[in-house]
């Protein structure tokens, strides 16, 4: 959803604007492109993400500003540029293809390697550390929260059973326990046994919901005034936020029912600009299937 997201950031050549999810730098070269006095502001928590895009975006540099930083720190992120406010940001959440496609990296079920899953990795945990040291209650709740696992129940077990013996170390011997403890007839279903808890680990791993959350708290306060804000989410638990986040950001008076005169000062401080999340054509989807589960949403301060 390139174009429905650069659009949504309705940019002006002289503004000021945050990509606070690098990536690729897709989003980031449509943006400088369209720049002339402006200037971005390219986060990223991955530092390869940051290399990587140096080099995409080298025409550019005169333009662009590289933080190595997770998003959650925007406030910091723009005070340290001596930013107050700035005219629209984009996060595009979760894990970027690159770390998908990566088998050093140990996101993937498809992939054979150490299992990590850091998107920073300077950060201490590892799901390597959840699987063979977290209590079984503690992993059970991981894969039922964050990805939402029927079997979470099963599939702790098995794991917790399984090190006693050995320790699970790679993605396939995880892969393995998973498929092992669930029913047969969830093993034919169309989606990977595994994709389920392969999301909840990185989610644990990353904190990516408390990122996402202190972010949207943050976010609202640091557009001027018609600025955007464009967020992409992959998964259920991330797009609830951030519709959560928009509601609460477009409602007024918080006032009990029936109070004759506001006292508690509330305003909105943001529009909803897409009522209902803009997802990827067929075609797109078609051409990358990991748009298929993409929700854009766009909100504007007031």
């Amino acid at each position: 959803m390139l174009k429905e997201s650069i659009d949504g950031l309705n940019i002006k050549p002289y503004g000021i604007y945050v990509d606070g999810t690098l990536g690729r730098a897709g989003h980031a070269l449509e943006i400088v492109r369209r720049l002339s006095t402006g200037r971005l502001i390219a986060i990223d928590c991955d530092e390869e993400a940051i290399i990587n895009a140096k080099k995409l975006l080298s025409e550019y540099k005169d333009r662009t500003t590289f933080v190595h930083s997770n998003f959650r720190d925007i406030t910091d992120i723009l005070l340290k540029e001596e930013l107050d406010t700035v005219d629209a940001m984009i996060f595009d959440l979760g894990v970027s293809s690159p770390q998908l496609d990566n088998a050093t990296r140990g996101f993937s079920y498809k992939h054979d390697s150490k299992l990590d899953m850091r998107m920073n990795k300077d950060d201490s945990l590892t799901a390597f550390e959840i699987v063979n040291n977290w209590q079984e209650e503690n992993i059970r709740k991981v894969f039922y929260e964050y990805g939402e696992e029927r079997y979470s129940k099963l599939i702790a077990r098995a794991i917790v059973k399984q090190r006693t013996k050995d320790r699970i170390d790679t993605t396939f011997k995880l892969n393995e326990i998973i498929f092992s403890a669930i029913p047969a007839r969830a093993r034919r279903e169309t989606q990977h046994p595994s994709k389920r808890c392969f999301q909840a680990l990185r989610i644990a791993v990353n904190n990516e919901l408390g990122s996402i959350k202190d972010m949207l708290n943050a976010a609202p306060s640091l557009l001027n005034p018609k600025g955007r804000l464009c967020i992409i989410s992959f998964h259920s638990l991330e797009d609830r936020l951030v519709k959560r986040a928009f509601a609460e950001g477009a409602k007024g008076c918080d006032c009990p029912r029936g109070t004759p005169v506001c006292i508690c000062g509330k305003k909105p401080v943001l529009k909803t600009i897409t009522r209902k999340p803009v997802t990827a054509s067929e075609t797109e989807a078609e051409s990358n299937p990991r748009a298929r589960s993409a929700k854009l949403r766009i909100a504007e301060r007031i």
